[in-house]
């Protein structure tokens, strides 16, 4: 049974199975076997999402699900080793997928239950003569220490006993003879590997492995040849270094198909091996994907299980994969491939958002009941952010009662590890790091146009049009929504920039900067047709009195639907701080919005000359509960949803025409927000108002 992760048990579950037992042929933390659904070829499952969604750690929770009772390995393609060779290593001997294989064929060689390690000849042989390309003027002991670190993959016990030592000696001798002049270097040490291979292996099973590259394409029915073969492809690049890493992927498969074969073996070792490939869109990720896939598809056969987690939709990089959601997978996989397409192989399988329930089971504090629904509403079910909120919550229970005083709190992850910001741990690990700063500022944006008029207020000036477009693409490739009027779809991933960006100056220059070039670009052009975006960025900068003239002068003659849809996008406004008399952000702390939204403040308000007093006061009062209650930072207060629902009940004996809808709203909006819902149209059952308004921005 899964320990640590919810709302994954299609994934995870034992009875019945969910899709990994299936798959593996294995129970989670068991050593009891479960039938295979696909007992012939089976699909390359790769998990997909946007950051934060829990890919990672689904893989990490396999691992330990499986690791001593089944050979298992975990390899993360966005790790650092696998971007560059190592500074001694030659880039034409060096690839992020051979780097990956052999740290692949390492982990999977560990002892399981009942089992023994598995040796891997043929990788070793392949990873020998690559290596070896990169030796034309290494010292000895380098060669030593590269060729014994891959000559371990065939140790079939502790290589203290000295046989990995020699056998290393043995090939880094051969090698540093045909450096000085006496024979070639690559064959040397092809040669060594080959005959090390002979004298040191007996049985069948080892003879076989050391012939195996006999088939390399031209090698002419010598292992020895293909090996040269290999090794020249992979020094020359480009197609010709994939098709040889191909073959040692084809390797590895072979290598672990063979220590499955026969009886004793088959006895032994219950369930399949598993790779599980995270980041898998970067580094080796895409050629060790691409390999086993092509090879499936030209009817090599493996049964190897592979799980990888894979950043977006996946459509760029597995065009023709079978797509599924985690539900449809929970009992069975309806899974078959196209004979003539590789990518058919795999399995699309996109992990949701947590839900309410999930929620509720991770975060819990008697101190804040609410605060489950509030974190679900920010994050929008990221498992991620509902982790280190709740973990901030139980560091810090004096500022469970606001979200944003816990997402400005400090948090350690880890035992060791520094304490930061939980806005900044969120998106150290939710954005990309390298546009940290221009998403900070884009993040007030709503298209590309209003992100180019930011750009150019507050970016550098190498940063233009095409970086702002490429950056919006690169946003939806990561699996970020993409959402009309908004520049970075997530809520919650814009909740966190905007904190950041209203935070980066001790003064929130740059806060005042964003929004008043906003202010000034919804102005110039077409001010009446963009008026809610001004409004709304206004509002963000503390200025009601616009908003509350715009929404009580066209309440009597605008559209009730689209009145609505406007109230609700302006008030959509981002509120980190407090404001004072004259409307301007200040570094002190309050929300007077609440104690607005009750008439507590109606007493010293000037009303202007000329207009209705209590029209007025009502739509101020109106919009700032709506700012209040929708606020994803705050926990929603009943009092201020009971006013709410009040000033709309009013409203719609104003508007006999708008009537079922004001109405209608002065239900669903209150409900919404204290359920840590966004509030939505309001449904009218007695005829609908405003179809013209539908398109419009809300």
């Amino acid at each position: 049974m899964h320990r640590r992760l919810h709302g994954r048990g299609a994934l995870f579950d034992v009875e019945p199975a969910g899709l990994i037992p299936r798959i593996v042929g294995l129970r989670p933390y068991q050593h009891r076997a479960h039938p295979l659904e696909h007992p012939g070829e089976l699909p390359f499952v790769v998990l997909t999402g946007a950051r934060g969604l829990g890919k990672s750690a689904v893989l990490a929770e396999l691992r330990d699900a499986y690791k001593g009772h089944t050979p298992v390995a975990l390899v993360d393609c966005a790790e650092a080793q696998f971007t560059a060779a190592p500074a001694e290593r030659p880039a034409e001997s060096w690839s992020p997928v051979a780097q990956a294989l052999l740290v692949v064929a390492e982990q999977l060689a560990e002892p399981v239950t009942g089992a023994g390690r598995i040796t891997f000849p043929r990788l070793m042989s392949g990873l020998v003569a690559v290596a070896a390309g990169g030796w034309g003027d290494a010292d000895s002991e380098r060669i030593r220490r590269e060729v014994e670190r891959i000559l371990l993959l065939n140790e079939s016990g502790s290589w203290i006993s000295g046989f990995a030592g020699r056998w290393a000696g043995k090939v880094a001798a051969k090698v540093v003879a045909a450096a000085t002049g006496t024979g070639p270097l690559v064959s040397g040490a092809i040669e060594a590997t080959l005959e090390s291979i002979a004298e040191g292996f007996a049985s069948r099973r080892h003879q076989k492995a050391s012939v195996w590259y006999r088939t390399y394409p031209n090698a002419g029915g010598h292992a020895q040849r293909g090996l040269i073969l290999l090794s020249g492809h992979f020094r020359a690049g480009g197609t010709s270094r994939e098709h040889a890493e191909r073959y040692l992927v084809r390797a590895l498969l072979a290598d672990l198909t063979e220590a499955y074969a026969g009886v004793l073996p088959r006895m032994q070792r219950l369930g399949r091996p598993l790779v599980l490939v995270d980041n898998a869109g970067t580094g080796p990720g895409p050629g060790l994907l691409d390999a086993v896939l092509r090879d499936r598809a030209d009817g090599v056969a493996d049964q190897v299980a592979f799980v990888a987690g894979l950043r977006g939709d996946g459509r760029e990089l597995l065009r023709n994969g079978v797509r599924r959601e985690l539900a449809e997978v929970a009992r069975r996989t309806a899974w078959a491939p196209d004979a003539a397409v590789p990518s058919s192989r795999a399995l699309l399988v996109a992990l949701p958002p947590l839900s309410p329930d999930d929620t509720l089971h991770l975060v819990a504090t008697p101190a804040a009941p609410q605060l489950p629904h509030a974190v679900h509403r920010l994050t929008g079910g990221n498992p991620l952010g509902i982790a280190v909120l709740a973990e901030a919550a139980a560091q810090h229970p004096d500022r469970a009662g606001a979200l944003g005083d816990l997402l400005t709190a400090e948090v350690r992850l880890t035992e060791d590890g520094p304490a930061a910001p939980v806005y900044r741990e969120l998106l150290d690990r939710l954005v990309p790091q390298d546009r940290l700063d221009e998403l900070t500022v884009l993040a007030a944006a709503h298209d590309h146009d209003s992100a180019c008029a930011l750009a150019e207020a507050l970016l550098a000036d190498d940063f233009g049009p095409a970086d702002v477009r490429a950056l919006q693409s690169r946003l939806a490739g990561e699996g970020l929504p993409v959402v009309p009027g908004q520049f970075v779809g997530d809520p919650f991933v814009r909740t966190l920039l905007l904190l950041r960006l209203h935070l980066r100056d001790p003064d929130h220059g740059g806060w005042r900067t964003a929004h008043e070039t906003l202010v000034a670009y919804y102005t110039d052009d077409r001010p009446d047709e963009r008026a809610r975006f001004r409004l709304h960025h206004q509002l963000a900068l503390g200025r009601t009195e616009s908003a509350v003239a715009h929404l009580r002068d066209t309440f009597p003659v605008l559209d009730t639907r689209g009145w609505l849809r406007t109230l609700r996008f302006v008030a959509s406004a981002p509120y980190f701080h407090a404001h004072d008399a004259e409307g301007r952000d200040f570094t002190g702390h309050g929300d007077r919005r609440a104690a607005v939204a009750l008439g507590r403040t109606d007493a010293a308000q000037q009303v202007p000359d000329g207009v209705d007093p209590v029209l007025h006061l009502r739509v101020r009062r109106l919009l700032h509960a709506v700012w209040h209650l929708t606020d994803p930072l705050v926990l929603p207060d009943p009092k201020v949803g009971d006013r709410l629902r009040f000033e709309l009940e009013q409203l719609s004996n104003l508007r006999p025409a708008g009537n079922a809808l004001l109405w209608r709203a002065s239900r669903d909006w209150p409900a919404a927000a204290l359920a840590g819902r966004p509030p939505a149209d309001p449904e009218d059952d007695e005829g609908d108002e405003g179809d013209d308004e539908r398109s419009g921005v809300a």
